[in-house]
């Protein structure tokens, strides 16, 4: 069992995916999404991402991500903030984030208290040199 594994399962029901807001994309994830997609980036930057002065974000489409159809159309090429989610540094800081999150994420498990949530979560940014 992987230390991922032991506080979370991703559910794929897409309720991380919902809402008005979304994600800015860096270098590496527009050139993965690109490669995911196997299209031109000049079609991709038109079709699914917005620019605002030089920050780049996918789009939304009816309250949703813009790649969001009964789950995520280019999960291979997501960007690394979607692939973190639900493990977010901020639950570290504050056991509110851990219960707000947890309660509108289903992969969460329901069974691991906050401690031993925390405990794993630090463990996973330590390994991949993450910092809060």
């Amino acid at each position: 069992m992987t230390l991922v594994s032991q506080i979370f399962s991703c559910k794929r029901c897409g309720y991380c995916c919902h809402g008005e807001t979304t994600v800015s994309l860096d270098e590496k994830d527009r050139e993965r999404m690109v490669k995911a997609l196997n299209i031109p980036e000049e079609i991709v930057k038109e079709t699914f991402w917005r620019q605002t002065g030089k920050i780049t974000q996918m789009k939304t489409v009816d309250g949703h991500c813009v790649f969001y159809e009964e789950g995520c159309n280019v999960h291979n090429g997501r960007p690394w903030r979607c692939a973190q989610w639900p493990l977010h540094p901020s639950i570290l800081s504050d056991e509110n984030n851990f219960h707000t999150i947890s309660e509108s994420c289903p992969g969460i498990k329901k069974d691991v208290s906050y401690e031993v949530f925390c405990q794993i979560l630090r463990k996973l940014m330590d390994e991949a040199d993450i910092k809060c």
